[in-house]
């Protein structure tokens, strides 16, 4: 029901730029929530290349600037019409941009691969294994981990390399928000590697405990 209840309290907002005319429907990033300046801004930034920051919106000659801030707050009504100033990024920083979200989907494409083995130990965890294949599958987690955590090393590395003027802000928030991103997953990897290495652990001792 959530996603219907989200619909009904979407905003019909024209949003004009220059001569372009963008039709939007705004919706809430929050369930039930009432859709703000902030959800229209996003919008706004994925259909006009206009980032958030340089963003100026007008409606009814006010400028619209507490993000957080509900539309009808403003009295922005289904139908509304609200225009926008600003421009877009250079196309330098646009080609800066595009290169760290392509890091960005690669560093998704990797992230699966935590789940994957992490689901994995979690089967092992619960004896789904025969005791006896457990070790060998023990030790190609431990290898796909760290194979993981590599490559995101390797990220690190790209991300590092690109070097920003002061001037393109958006591209380096982005940068900044990559870069945490990335020692979150690596963050995660060191905990798996951790929960296999416990789980060699016990196995080990129990083998010990079966030889003796």
């Amino acid at each position: 029901m959530a996603s219907t209840r989200g619909d009904s309290s979407a905003l019909l907002v024209t949003v004009t730029y220059g001569n372009e005319k963008h039709n939007l429907q705004v919706v809430s990033q929050k369930e039930d929530g009432q859709p703000t300046v902030h959800d229209m801004a996003l919008l706004i930034e994925q259909v006009t290349g206009v980032p958030i920051s340089f963003q100026k919106l007008i409606y009814k000659g006010k400028s619209l600037k507490e993000m957080e801030q509900p539309l009808s707050t403003f009295g922005v009504k289904s139908g509304c019409k609200v225009m926008l100033i600003g421009k877009r990024n250079s196309p330098e920083e646009e080609m800066e941009l595009k290169k760290l979200k392509d890091l960005e989907k690669s560093v998704e494409q990797i992230a699966k691969k935590i789940e994957e083995v992490n689901n994995e130990l979690g089967g092992i965890q619960k004896g789904f294994l025969a005791k006896n294949l457990q070790t060998e599958a023990l030790n190609q987690l431990d290898k796909r981990i760290k194979g993981t955590a590599e490559q995101f090393m390797k990220i690190l590395e790209q991300i590092d390399a690109i070097i920003l003027p002061e001037n393109f802000s958006d591209s380096k928030q982005k940068k900044k928000g990559l870069v945490k991103k990335v020692q979150a997953f690596l963050a995660q990897c060191d905990t798996v590697e951790g929960s296999i290495g416990q789980e060699m652990d016990k196995l080990h001792s129990k083998n010990m405990a079966l030889a003796e």
